[in-house]
């Protein structure tokens, strides 16, 4: 039996007798009957000053309240296509409560074949109606697209960013208030960049008042069809000259550096990567990694963090197609009596999509396992890819030079090899070097972890499979293990930890353990690095001169977090919007065992 929970959110969509839709929640429409594609490039795009305002500019941010169907944004992006800055960068934030599924949102968009070029790949990328912040990919477009599913407020505080220009478009503030309230204006203000514009379909007096009260100049403009008025202001101040491009190197070339120049990629930057290993020689080498989140029932920063960098993880080896992806789906088994409460609390909350995770009892585990096994929860977008695939597409080439330690001067960060003889120069260093990266930073907080998995050729499961342990299938047959052992930094491989290896498997798939008895079997062994609290470390080393940042501590589950924290870390390296909100940000600062120690020092 499969049960699915209800989500929480629901668009209350309705469409009315003329194929328009209409907010159920608010009662009113989420565009013009007239013409919605004329409203919104007079009110957002001309009323914004575009394309004028990014002209000369390597990079611009637009800020909107209200996604909706999404008319806005491919508005945006059809004018970007055609008036783009010589190498501009484009950043969208945008925030919807109540997200319109897929499928709503190719039936409305529709309506304007002449978009067709930009809906496709929106559309392509839909996000998914959960919780948070999700990052969009909209390849070719030189566009990076954040969506906050949340209320404004909330979004607005979490968003890192500071945007160049506001489109107000939540429903009417007669219908839905909420949306522009002061402490909502507010915080458009406080996340605007100097001389940052607004463009909205509102005159309300309240708005008006409120915009002023926040910093702006607010102006009157003709409005479009019936409407005879609309608003524009204004954030005085003048937008600072672009800094030039900087040069970044990267100590470490398994999945977390390899992430981390892929990240560095998408925002039109090329970086030199350094390992004396070559790619995957550490932890990242395995011939299969299992892509699924650690669940965290507590439904906190942990279980938000782990949900957001998943589905993003998905989204990213998605688009690689069979190269990477080995299986979809994946399996959770029950080791305690309260697991399947815990999994039902998870399940039924918002932080995933509706049918993302799914409650399955005994007998639906045994006929998917072919053997008896307890219940689970089932991850439908779970995934098994090849390691090295994916490495040697995010990150083709790295040079094998030994950087053994790191000096900061006026001119930026040098990097050193053993003898102190200078390999070369960076403005921004990441360190993704695992276990070793206290060894370029002392204060950077790891440890180190030794892990041996087994491989069984011709052995085989459907799809992934995890209980204490796990067992994925491989291109070639089966990797199951894997031992933890904490405080060891070997990486030579133990006949006896097969044998521990299988004990483990016979814990979750016994009769599978049983025909793998006597199989031979290879291994292969490897060190991760892990943190106090199990969550990885994203951001600025503590303590550090500017420039230098560390993306590391990601423990097991590093093909699952590495991508979602290497574009923050790209984020705030290159002073852009994070797709980190501000609390989950705070979970991977580097700097937080300092500050807790700190804390507790004076307390």
């Amino acid at each position: 039996m499969t049960e699915t929970p209800s989500h929480p959110a629901d668009p209350g969509l309705v469409w009315d007798e003329d194929g328009l839709p209409r907010s159920g929640l608010y009662g009113d429409v989420y565009f013009s009957a007239e013409d919605g594609l004329a409203e919104t490039q007079a009110v957002f795009l001309a009323g914004g000053g575009l394309p004028k305002a990014w002209a000369g500019r390597s990079r611009f941010t637009v800020a909107e309240l209200g996604f909706g169907t999404g008319l806005n944004i491919a508005a945006l992006l059809d004018l970007w296509t055609r008036e783009r800055p010589p190498g501009g960068h484009l950043h969208i934030f945008s925030v919807e409560g109540h997200p319109l599924d897929r499928q709503d949102a190719v039936r409305a968009l529709s309506r304007w074949p002449q978009l067709a070029a930009v809906t496709a790949p929106l559309l392509a990328a839909w996000p998914r109606r959960a919780s948070g912040f999700h990052r969009l990919d909209l390849p070719g477009l030189g566009v990076t697209f954040d969506l906050a599913v949340m209320e404004a407020a909330q979004a607005l505080s979490a968003w890192s960013g500071r945007a160049d220009l506001w489109f107000l478009d939540g429903f009417s503030p007669a219908t839905n208030p909420a949306m522009w309230r002061q402490e909502v204006l507010d915080l458009v203000a406080a996340r605007s960049a100097p001389g940052a514009r607004v463009a909205t379909f509102t005159v309300a007096g309240a708005v008006r008042r409120g915009l002023a009260a926040a910093g702006f100049m607010v102006d009157k403009r003709p409005g479009f069809g019936r409407k005879r008025e609309r608003l524009e202001a204004l954030l005085p101040g003048a937008a600072p000259d672009p800094s030039p491009a900087p040069s970044v190197a990267i100590l470490g070339a398994g999945v977390a550096g390899a992430a981390l120049a892929r990240a560095f990629a998408a925002q039109g930057l090329q970086t030199s990567l350094f390992d004396p290993g070559g790619a995957g020689a550490g932890a990242s080498g395995n011939a299969a990694a299992l892509v699924t989140p650690r669940l965290d029932a507590g439904l906190g920063a942990a279980a938000k963090l782990y949900a957001q960098a998943f589905a993003r993880a998905v989204d990213l080896y998605g688009t690689e197609g069979p190269a990477v992806v080995l299986s979809h789906g994946a399996l959770l088994l029950e080791q305690g009596a309260r697991d399947a409460g815990r999994f039902g609390r998870i399940a039924a909350s918002d932080l995933y999509e509706p049918g993302a995770l799914t409650l399955e009892d005994p007998a639906g585990v045994g006929a998917l396992l072919g053997e008896p096994a307890p219940g689970g929860v089932r991850f439908r977008d779970g995934l098994v890819i090849e390691p090295r695939a994916v490495l040697a597409r995010w990150a083709p080439s790295a040079r094998s030079d030994a950087v053994v330690a790191l000096r900061r001067d006026e001119a930026g960060w040098i990097l050193l090899d053993g003898e102190g003889a200078a390999i070369a120069r960076a403005d921004i260093v990441c360190l993704a070097a695992g276990h070793q990266a206290g060894l370029l930073w002392d204060r950077v907080t790891v440890q180190p972890v030794r892990g041996q998995v087994s491989l069984a050729d011709g052995a085989r499961v459907p799809f992934a499979v995890s209980w204490g342990g796990y067992a994925v299938p491989t291109r070639q047959g089966l990797l199951f293990g894997a031992t933890f052992d904490r405080d060891r930094d070997d990486a030579e491989v133990d006949p006896a930890d097969h044998d521990r290896n299988r004990a483990q498997l016979a814990d979750g798939l016994p009769e599978l353990a049983g025909r793998l008895a006597t199989a031979a079997v290879q291994g292969r062994a490897a060190v991760r690095a892990t943190t106090p609290d199990h969550l990885p470390l994203a951001g600025p080393a503590p303590g550090a001169p500017p420039g230098l940042f560390v993306l590391g501590g990601l423990g097991s589950r590093g093909f699952c977090t590495a991508p979602l924290m290497a574009e923050h870390v790209a984020a705030l390296a290159l002073g852009l919007p994070s797709p980190l909100p501000a609390d989950l940000a705070a979970a991977v600062d580097p700097a937080r065992f300092e500050a807790r120690a700190a804390r507790r020092a004076s307390s």
